[in-house]
Formats: structure tokens, sequence, C-alpha cells
């Protein structure tokens, strides 16, 4: 994180009760949901392809790529469209979230890191945590969550973007 301003946007969302972000600067746009095409194979949390303005992109049921319930659509259910720079290419992906709520700041010193619970845990995905009144909001670190289904997704044929 030493690399980040002393103040970076982030988008935040639900899944559950869970509070996440994401840095604004992946977020290409959010839609409502609709339904993807189904591609057969594909890990359980792929939910399949939508078109966005005529890329196909690979829609994510984070829920289950993070080991929790599998999303269940309400009004509120978005997906934010993502390019996510993994090495020298960006990968456009589709997350669903439960809700999202709004782009705010975080300064870089009110970033703490994942906490360390004494025994090993899938936390590697987790950029750091921010406090607030209400709870945390987990920063999610896109490249390592998705580095290595990344050569599961470029498997099926979906779209990575290289990076200019």
């Amino acid at each position: 994180m030493d690399h980040m301003p002393a103040e970076s946007q982030f988008v935040t969302f639900s899944l559950g009760e869970e509070l996440f972000a994401v840095p604004v600067t992946v977020v290409r746009e959010i839609l409502d949901h609709e339904d993807p095409f189904k591609i057969p194979h594909g890990p359980d949390y792929l939910m399949g392809l939508r078109d966005v303005r005529g890329q196909g992109v690979p829609i994510i049921d984070l829920r289950l790529r993070l080991g929790m319930t599998p999303t269940v659509r309400t009004p509120h259910t978005r997906i934010l469209v993502l390019d996510i720079p993994l090495g020298e290419k960006d990968l456009a992906l589709g997350l669903v979230a439960d809700k999202v709520f709004e782009v705010t700041p975080f300064r870089r010193d009110s970033i703490e890191q994942a906490p360390d619970i004494g025994v090993r845990w899938r936390s590697d995905y987790i950029r750091g945590v921010v406090r607030r009144e209400t709870g945390f909001v987990v920063i999610i670190d896109l490249a390592r969550l998705f580095s290595d289904s990344g050569s599961a997704l470029a498997a099926t044929g979906l779209p990575e973007r290289s990076v200019a």
C-alpha cells in the first residue's frame, strides 16, 4: 500500500451484512443485474457471460468466490464491471454485489492490514480493512483474488485487454 496516494477513492458494496470496497479506478461501470449467458463446465463462481457494450464480460458470483452462500437476486443486486490489472493485461470481469452504496475516500493511514488470527486462513485477497462506526469495510485485492483463476477464465476464451 506504499504506492497509494494519501487518499484514494473506493466503491463500497455489500455481500450480505459484510461491506467491501474496490478502487474506483478499476470500476468501468455499474449495471442492473441481468441473467448472464451460461458457460458449460466453468468454475462454480462463473455465472456466465454478459454483453457489455459489445464485449463479452464474464460475470462472477463474488459470494461464491469468497466461500459464502450463492447470491440471491433482489431489486438491489448490481454488477460492477471491472478492468483488473493482471501483469501487462486488464482482465474484464463483472462482479455481482448484493447492493452498491457509494464512492468514498479512504485515507492511506486509515487502512489497516488484514488481521492475523494465529491460524492459516484465506486472507490473501484482503488488501486492508477500514474501521467505520458501523463496523469494518474490507478492501479486496482483486489481482490476488483472480490471479489464480485468470488462467481458468482465459481457458474459456474470455477476453483480456492489453494495457497500452
